[in-house]
């Protein structure tokens, strides 16, 4: 974390002085604004965040509620929504908040009485090296706070308008297409409409997103006929693992899931209720009490004696998807660009069993909002918006093909080895299944296709453990200028910017001359793309990671992009340069090639490509896929 670089400031180095802009925000929702994001679940709360970093762009959110969520639906936060949290400073408070899911343990029918359940075996949540952070489960109200938070202690000083819900809106011509109704939800203006004209709508606003209908999207996708309660509860019990994550089966009474929450008391519960008739709705009419009781009969000979209960459901397990996520048509032929978008669920609606639903959401925002802030900054041209939809609609169908497994996997009865011929699962396939669909759970499956913004695998070789279209996945280093052991992927912040990474050859020389080229070159990506007047690192942040150790680099002798300077103030940067930590050597543990490497990491923190350090016309010609020349820049 960097601050003082506009001056010294007394206070919170957390809370940004407000931008000019934030000072001339009015008090009510304007007539135009650049951006429109309609709820703040958790996608249109990680856009908000995102979006809060750019002060210029007029951002404006407004919620049905009246106010923020106080109980949230989801809680499962995956190591990779940790990773992404991280981008943004929330880390660390969201560490210290979570419950950690160190282990899965599997419990089963006893082989000599098959009315009571014994425990069969347990597996690690998350398989060591997935990710520096864990596995975390954290009330999802609270996850949104988290990021609302944030935008409102940036320099944009972003909040939500409450109490005002969409109504409809239509995409037309001119500056600012799109053309919104919204209608006051609360108070005394309950009923009152009036209208917002917006360069770009973002639909955050759920299963039932009014922003969706609008633009003609449907969800499509059949429910599934089984039925599931969930409840977070307050409760004493007799059972030995009730503070660890349990997946439950029983010898025909249905399965349980019990999954401990933050704070050290309270514990969620999903129990099967078996199948349902389609159509049925009957269902949902399902108490509290009988949750508990069909609980109990799943874990006898224990028993819970809930106390309280937080919050409560029952719902129907369904897979449904939109065939786009904006609001351009398939068969457009005009090269009509997307001024409307929808994220999370407003486009994909699954189960809460493969614990993906919030965390898939936040990265859609995520996927957008970096795009959005780089088209109205004039950083690339309108088209690269075409990319949220191709990218992020493939994501979600992957998402819907495991949750239709993993539903219907969890689901199935547990063998009886008298009646074999019924069929079910057994405790090792149960355990094993787990264990092998790690990687999934932790939210690092998603892999970007080949296109302008991620590169072919030419190189890869490389960097194997870079692979191109997946997460950074980091690693630790020493930092240079004061020999402090951090994640490199930690110096990746929620701005905009791209990361080039470039790691050293044998002798160091290569990367010095690469560096060199980057700083001097008029024919480098950083000279043909930065904007005229701002700072040398506004749009690629370049950092170099040398062989041995910190002793034997001197970051004054290095090229000026290593040191460079920057702000109000012409300070230096001393956190460009890194080297190896002798615990963990990088290069070894990421399979980093003698002759060196260039990793380029977009925004969101994915890795675009992996070239060589000689790499100069291809370096800058992959930039020019999608960055506009600085003689280019106009203000959109």
């Amino acid at each position: 974390m960097q601050f003082y670089r506009e001056g010294f400031r007394p206070g919170d180095p957390d809370v940004q002085p407000a931008a000019r802009e934030a000072h001339a925000r009015p008090a009510s929702v304007p007539e135009t604004v650049d951006v429109l994001i309609v709820g703040t679940g958790p996608a249109g709360t990680v856009l908000a965040a995102q979006l809060a970093a750019f002060p210029g762009i007029d951002t404006r959110v407004v919620e049905r509620r009246p106010g923020p969520l106080l109980v949230g639906q989801a809680d499962g936060v995956a190591c990779r929504t940790v990773e992404m949290f991280q981008a943004f400073g929330l880390a660390e408070a969201l560490l210290r908040e979570a419950y950690w899911v160190n282990e899965v343990r599997f419990w089963g029918p006893s082989d000599g009485d098959r009315s009571k359940i014994v425990r069969t075996g347990w597996v690690e949540d998350t398989p060591e090296g997935l990710s520096e952070f864990p596995h975390v489960i954290v009330n999802q109200a609270r996850m949104q706070q988290y990021l609302l938070d944030h935008a409102a202690v940036s320099a944009s000083r972003l909040e939500p308008d409450y109490g005002i819900e969409l109504v409809t809106l239509e995409v037309g011509e001119g500056s600012h297409p799109v053309t919104v109704t919204l209608r006051h939800a609360e108070g005394e203006r309950a009923g009152e409409q009036f209208t917002v004209r917006a360069k770009y709508v973002v639909g955050c606003d759920g299963a039932r997103s009014n922003v969706r209908r609008a633009i003609g999207r449907e969800l499509r996708g059949d429910a599934a006929n089984h039925a599931w309660g969930v409840m977070d509860v307050l409760a004493t019990t007799d059972f030995p693992d009730w503070r660890t994550k349990n997946v439950i089966q029983s010898a025909g009474k249905g399965s349980l899931l019990m999954i401990p929450r933050e704070g050290g008391n309270l514990v969620r519960c999903y129990v099967d209720l078996g199948e349902v008739t389609a159509g049925d709705r009957s269902i949902r009419l399902t108490t509290v009490e009988q949750l508990t009781a069909v609980a109990n009969s799943i874990l006898h000979p224990y028993s819970i004696d809930v106390r309280a209960v937080a919050w409560s459901s029952v719902y129907e397990v369904g897979q449904r998807l939109t065939d786009s996520f904006d609001d351009v048509p398939a068969d457009d032929a005009t090269g009509r660009l997307p001024h409307v978008f929808i994220a999370g669920d407003a486009c994909h609606t699954h189960s809460a069993k493969a614990g993906q639903g919030m965390n898939v959401s936040m990265q859609d925002a995520f996927n957008l909002g970096w795009k959005l802030a780089a088209v109205l900054e004039g950083r690339s041209p309108e088209a690269l918006l075409r990319t949220y939809s191709a990218e992020r609609q493939a994501v979600a169908q992957d998402l819907i093909d495991f949750d239709r497994f993993w539903s219907a996997f969890i689901a199935q009865p547990t063998l009886d080895p008298a009646h074999s011929e019924l069929g079910g699962v057994t405790a090792d396939e149960m355990k094993a299944e787990f264990a092998r669909q790690g990687r999934y759970t932790a939210g690092l499956a998603t892999r970007y296709r080949p296109s302008a913004l991620t590169g072919a695998a030419e190189h890869q070789a490389l960097a194997p453990g870079f692979e191109i279209g997946t997460r950074f996945h980091s690693a630790p280093v020493v930092r240079v200028a004061d020999a402090r052991r951090l994640e490199l992927g930690h110096a990746h912040r929620a701005d905009g910017r791209w990361r080039l990474y470039a790691f050293g050859d044998a002798t160091g020389e290569g990367l010095r001359e690469l560096a060199e080229w980057l700083g001097e070159a008029s024919d480098s990506p950083v000279a043909r793309f930065t904007p005229a007047g701002a700072d040398v690192d506004a749009v690629l942040d370049v950092h170099a990671v040398f062989r041995g150790g910190h002793h034997g680099v001197d970051v004054t002798e290095l090229p000026s992009i290593l040191l460079p300077t920057s702000g109000p103030l012409g300070l230096q940067d001393w956190e460009k340069v890194w080297a190896t930590d002798p615990a963990r050597d990088i290069f070894a543990e990421r399979g980093i090639a003698e002759e060196g490497a260039i990793v380029i990491v977009r925004p969101d923190q994915y890795v675009a490509h992996v070239l060589p350090l000689s790499a100069r016309d291809q370096l800058t010609a992959f930039f020019g896929g999608f960055l506009v020349e600085r003689g280019a820049l106009v203000t959109r």
